[in-house]
């Protein structure tokens, strides 16, 4: 069992960052691939961004692509997601997640048995 909390998330201008956190339970959160995902009121959970259990792989959705970045410490059990140039479309509560998936990365909400409540995320223009 895996236990999940997201912190970081808040209220930015268009155009600033925020740096979210996601701390892990568990003595075996560096076999996890790590994904972060993100709702926004009325639609559906879509995937940000993943990497591998090592880190040494990571993957991002196009709308996020170039101004966020992943990234894990194993040794403090913990992910990162570092957001630059926010925008409002960008909005929504993000979550982190993690599943077994080898030496991979996951894309796949449907993969990942665990996952975080959430933190907000409120870009203003």
């Amino acid at each position: 069992q895996v236990h999940l909390v997201e912190s970081g998330g808040g209220l930015v201008q268009a155009g600033g960052s925020l740096r979210l956190s996601c701390a892990a339970s568990g003595r075996i959160f560096s076999s996890y691939a790590m994904g972060w995902f993100r709702q926004a009121p009325g639609k559906e959970r879509e995937f940000v961004a993943t990497i591998s259990a090592g880190g040494g792989r990571s993957y991002y959705a196009d709308s996020v692509k170039g101004r966020f970045t992943i990234s894990r410490d194993n040794a403090k059990n913990t992910v990162y997601l570092q957001m630059n140039s926010l925008k409002p479309e960008d909005s929504a509560v993000y979550y982190c997640a993690g599943c077994f998936s080898g030496s991979n990365y996951n894309l796949d909400p449907r993969s990942y048995p665990y996952w975080g409540h959430g933190t907000q995320v409120t870009v203003s223009s």
